[in-house]
C-alpha cells in the first residue's frame, strides 16, 4: 500500500510539472516582441545599444520634434566626440531626462 501511495504522489508531481512547463511556454509565445522603442517617459534605464536601426530612427524622429532640446543634445554629443551608435545612449539619456 505504501508503494502505491508513493507512485501516485510521484505521478501527481510529474503531471503538475508538465502543466507548469506548458503554461510557461504558452505565456512566452503569447507575448510578441515589440519593434517600437519604449516610451521616452519611462523611468527605468533603457539599454539603447540593443536597439535596432529602425527603433533608433523612430525615436530620433519623435525627439527631433523638440528642436531646441534635440539640437542641444546633439551638440553635447559632438563635444564629447560621440558618433554613431556610441552616441545613442547619450542622446537617449539627454532627451528623456
Amino acid at each position: 500500500m505504501h508503494m502505491f501511495r508513493s507512485r501516485v504522489h510521484i505521478m501527481s508531481l510529474v503531471i503538475l510539472a508538465c502543466f507548469a512547463v506548458g503554461t510557461a511556454l504558452a505565456q512566452n509565445q503569447a507575448q510578441p516582441q515589440s519593434t517600437k522603442p519604449p516610451a521616452t517617459s519611462t523611468t527605468k534605464m533603457e539599454d539603447v545599444s540593443k536597439w535596432t536601426q529602425k527603433q533608433w530612427n523612430v525615436a530620433k524622429a519623435k525627439w527631433s520634434e523638440e528642436k531646441a532640446k534635440w539640437d542641444d543634445c546633439q551638440n553635447q554629443a559632438k563635444q564629447a566626440k560621440l558618433s554613431g551608435r556610441k552616441s545613442w545612449q547619450f542622446l537617449y539619456d539627454c532627451m528623456t531626462k
